[in-house]
């Protein structure tokens, strides 16, 4: 907290030479790592002095930081590791193919076929068939026995490419999900200072030594020590298991470890372990094995995780994700057992194809047990009771054949029944459309996210960002007793208040923040961290005054104490000690709040004078209504004085600190709507969406904003409420939230103001749970900080920004907005619809097939003892029917239709009345058809006598149709061999048939 000043350590004295040159062992680094608090700092003093010496042993700056020298860093990553923890080896193609070989049914036709294999080389001695029975549909003729291997030989072929596709589809996407981890790892970026400057690089790069910054909203890459921190606060529960968040000071608890959030605060740490070294490193090296495991339940969503939740995870898998930010949001023992369990229910499309994928699983399995005990009961009463044979032991294996070759038959029924093809369909759809989202600005984190937004009914969105373009300015001011609708010229502010303004403006505004030179020549200045310091910034500049050189007067060490912004305060106040021994704090804040502790205002003169509660109201009506109502942000920049001779405050007590301020100005902050949004918003609210805004700005400006953007319309009698009036509605006497109660209200609500993260969460989980409206209501959330998590997480689709999103509220996400942009949201609601809207095509044209091939194979088998379409046919067709089918259909790119019509919703079913008439319009047709061939048709005339293709249907030209030049049709052969039995088990009579006549 006090004032620190640093030395280079160019020319220190390295003591104890360990590793490398450097003053300390990777052991000795991670020893020191594993202890906690006190015990720390107190083997800090013994082991280094104090922090200070720590650093002139891994000879780095706690100012200036590394050289940056390619060669220092080479040599460190050599003597301390890599910031990397290796991936998980992907599984080979063998692997792949093993697991596709476990499929049931696949097992099911593998046993089949190799049975069918070994009978057909079994040649039992006179065994003849006149002794065995004359059954429809028979065994093969002796010309043909020799090729009886074909039919088992084929069905193992058609299962090998049926695993082959299979394997190589899930090997596809392995790589393409590793390849996703690998660009998020790559543009995930961290603020270390170099050769005296600050600069960003990836993750991977920092190594031991490193000074790094560190600010609210940040995962932590690395273990470190901290040597310079504002008011931190680090969230420790995803190593410790706690969840109260921890206060870290230099000289009592000092340690900060990797993969913990910090919640609170700034400040500045030397790291002294990274990658499988660090603490978080350690316990997923351990933790190898079950991470395995882990990996098999999870499939798809782990392998698109990135390396630093997979490191946050590590200790105990996704239960811990999430739980610390309950504990902000009230804690109850409820949502922390919420948070344990799996992220969240199924997506729409995974419910409704599982229920279809059971119902059709079922019948199938019901038709294929019919069709065998129909073929077995009519082969018995045939060759047992008819026919009046006795079982004779030679004619077993005949027998055993038969009974094979019907069990292959239902078989194949049960295969054609069941759409396998479906996976593949949705995996297809779903990469496709994941791929193709990348370019339209969001990267999916959750491949079921992408479905569930098609059916999304409302968003709740941040304004800031999302719905304008966060790019803020200061418009309008306040200062001096006087209201300037455009920025004033700096000789119109009295010289003393110009300057209280500049310093403030620029030791109270983060130091990561700053205004930099445009990319371009000719664009605009870039703004480098939070928007609305940002604008500040900016208004220093237009007021003709550097706030870098106050920074560079007073750097970030010599800053006392800081106050930094969070949602309970919506206030940021730092702290300077005065030469004399006095103290004066600089607050800005959101004006409303900060005007209700200011009890003097600076006059025209540059002197203060008494501030009432009447000229507050009087400013409130004047000055901040009007710029809210434009849409302004209003924001009051303060000061207060604390004299030598009232001694140090107590910075502890916070509301004594922040109260009797002198109000130097307010300003209005403009921050546009973006150009593309009120259209976006109209086709969501066309296609059945309802968008709230949920924001922490004043209700004139989010009302302001929200009229811009199209959320409210004139005339319309929708509401709009700040969060405390939105809690004090939906909370009973006691203060317990009543479902009954939000009911009341969502429905018509549109704009939250003023909300906090918790208000957020209980808004959405408030009208997830409603019962109000029959459908249950599927909601998307877009979030940016630390503590949006617990409403992504709980939302069915969370989008996190991007640009401005902090590491917390993207590992929340399930789509992060790279673009920060609303108009991307419609995008992702487009493609979820596509998704639905193919599979749905898929579905019809599968369904219709499978029907149809049904029917065909158990009338066949029903009424000729022997299927029209036979084993290996039908999974051919299937086969191919199912690839090709699943790429045309699922990937067709969207159109904006789409967007006119509502969300289906989670009660609708999968296959609609119109699906439903096309299957059976179509089915009906191709049976026709079908049956026609099968049992009306006139036969072919051949030639008599002369060979032609075996025929086991009733008819040669069901044969030509139904085996249309398939592998298992043997050479030419005598279809009818003389005898009038096998004529009149036809039915029909044949042209040979007619001759023996």
């Amino acid at each position: 907290m006090a004032n620190n000043s640093y030395s280079g350590v160019k020319n220190s004295v390295v003591e104890n030479n360990h590793d490398g040159d450097f003053g300390c062992s990777l052991k000795d680094l991670r020893s020191l790592m594993e202890l906690r608090g006190a015990e720390g700092m107190s083997k800090i003093t013994e082991s280094y002095g104090d922090i200070q010496g720590l650093c002139n042993r891994l000879k780095t700056s706690p100012i200036d930081g590394l050289s940056g020298q390619p060669a220092d860093i080479e040599k460190r990553k050599t003597v301390f590791g890599q910031n990397l923890i290796p991936p998980k080896k992907p599984k080979t193609f063998l692997q792949l193919v093993w697991e596709a070989l476990q499929d049931v049914t696949l097992i099911i036709l593998e046993v089949a076929a190799i049975v069918s294999l070994g009978l057909s080389f079994y040649k039992p001695e006179d065994a003849e068939r006149t002794h065995c029975g004359k059954a429809a549909g028979g065994m093969e003729e002796e010309g043909e026995a020799e090729a009886g291997w074909i039919e088992g030989a084929a069905i193992l072929l058609s299962v090998i490419c049926v695993v082959l596709v299979t394997a190589f589809n899930d090997w596809s996407k392995e790589k393409q999900f590793r390849g996703l981890q690998s660009r998020i790892e790559q543009e995930q970026k961290f603020t270390v200072v170099r050769g005296g400057q600050v600069i960003q690089i990836p993750v991977a790069e920092i190594v031991v030594g490193d000074i790094a910054q560190v600010k609210y909203g940040d995962l932590l890459p690395a273990d470190g020590v901290l040597i310079q921190g504002n008011d931190l606060k680090i969230d420790e529960s995803s190593l410790t298991g706690e969840s109260d968040h921890v206060k870290k000071l230099q000289t009592k608890d000092p340690m900060l470890l990797s993969g913990t959030h910090v919640m609170e605060g700034s400040g500045k740490m030397l790291v002294t372990a990274v990658g499988v070294n660090s603490q978080t490193g350690i316990i997923f090296t351990l933790l190898g094995d079950s991470e395995d495991d882990e990996d098999d339940e999870e499939k798809e969503k782990k392998k698109e995780e990135k390396k630093k939740q997979r490191k946050t995870k590590a200790q105990d898998g996704a239960a811990m994700e999430m739980q610390p930010l309950n504990s902000d949001e009230g804690g109850d023992a409820e949502e922390k057992k919420k948070s344990n369990l799996p992220k969240k229910e199924k997506s729409v499309l995974q419910g409704k194809l599982t229920k279809l994928a059971v119902q059709i699983g079922k019948a199938g399995l019901v038709m294929s047990a019919i069709t065998v005990i129909i073929l077995v009961v009519l082969f018995v009463v045939d060759t047992f009771w008819i026919q009046n044979l006795p079982w004779v032991k030679d004619c077993t294996p005949i027998y055993v054949q038969f009974f094979v070759k019907f069990f292959i038959i239902g078989v194949t029924v049960l295969v054609v029944a069941v759409p396998e093809g479906l996976p593949l369909a949705v995996t297809i759809s779903l990469a496709y459309s994941v791929k193709k989202m990348m370019k339209d600005n969001n990267l999916v984190r959750h491949l079921d996210a992408c479905e569930t937004m098609g059916n999304a009914t409302a968003i709740c969105s941040d304004k800031t960002g999302t719905l304008t373009m966060n790019r803020m300015k200061v418009v309008q001011a306040y200062v001096a007793e006087k209201h300037y609708r455009t920025v004033p010229e700096p000789e119109k502010i009295p010289p003393a208040t110009l300057d209280i303004l500049i310093i403030g403006i620029g030791v109270n505004c983060a130091y990561t923040t700053k205004i930099m030179s445009p990319e371009k020549e000719g664009g605009l200045p870039r703004q480098v961290g939070n928007k609305t310091e940002c604008a500040l910034l900016g208004f220093a500049s237009e007021l003709k005054r550097d706030y870098q050189a106050i920074r560079n007067e007073i750097p970030e060490e010599k800053l006392y104490k800081v106050y930094t912004f969070n949602s309970v305060r919506k206030s940021m106040s730092t702290v300077l000690k005065n030469a004399d021994g006095s103290y004066r704090m600089f607050s800005k804040g959101a004006s409303e709040i900060l005007l209700k502790k200011c009890f003097k205002i600076l006059t025209a003169s540059g002197e203060p004078k008494l501030f009432r509660p009447r000229d507050r109201d009087d400013m409130v009506k004047k000055v901040i209504e009007p710029m809210a109502s434009e849409g302004l942000r209003t924001i009051c920049l303060a000061y207060r004085d604390f004299p030598a001779s009232e001694g140090e405050p107590d910075w502890d007590n916070e509301n004594d600190i922040l109260s009797r301020l002198t109000c130097i100005c307010v300003v209005g902050i403009e921050d546009p709507v973006r150009p593309e949004v009120p259209d976006a918003i109209r086709k969501c609210q066309r296609a059945g969406i309802t968008v709230r805004m949920v924001t922490g700005d004043n209700i004139n400006t989010a009302r302001a904003i929200a009229s811009k953007c199209g959320i409210l319309q004139p005339g319309d009698d929708f509401i709009c409420l700040e969060g405390k009036e939105f809690n004090r509605r939906i909370r009973n006497e006691k203060g317990e939230i009543e479902q009954e109660r939000i009911d009341k209200l969502w429905p018509k609500l549109r704009v939250l103001a003023r909300s906090s993260p918790t208000d957020k969460h209980t808004l959405v989980k408030g009208i997830i749970d409603s019962t109000v409206i029959e459908q249950r209501q599927v909601v998307a959330v877009t979030g940016d900080g630390t503590n949006d998590g617990p409403a992504l997480k709980k939302a069915d689709v969370g989008f996190a920004m991007g640009i401005a999103g902090t590491d917390v509220a993207k590992e929340a996400s399930d789509i992060i907005l790279t673009d920060d942009n609303f108009s991307s949201i419609v995008k992702a609601v487009m493609w979820g619809r596509n998704v639905y809207d193919s599979i749905s095509k898929f579905l019809q044209f599968q369904l219709t097939v499978n029907v149809v091939a049904v029917i065909v194979a158990f009338s066949g088998a029903c009424i000729t003892q022997d299927s029209p379409l036979k084993a290996v046919q039908m999974l051919w067709v299937n086969l191919i029917m199912d690839t090709f089918a699943s790429l045309a259909l699922a990937t067709e790119p969207p159109n904006e239709a789409l967007l006119l019509r509502k969300p289906y919703g989670r009660n609708k079913p999968l296959i609609s009345r119109t699906m439903m008439k096309n299957i059976l319009g179509q089915g009906v047709y191709q049976l026709v058809i079908i049956f026609t061939l099968l049992f009306a048709a006139q036969p072919v005339k051949r030639t008599p006598c002369a060979p032609a293709p075996r025929v086991t249907s009733p008819l040669p030209v069901n044969q030509e149709v139904g085996r249309g030049g398939s592998g298992s049709s043997s050479r030419a052969a005598d279809y009818c061999h003389g005898s009038s039995a096998h004529t009149q088990s036809c039915g029909v009579m044949t042209p040979c048939a007619a001759r023996d006549l």
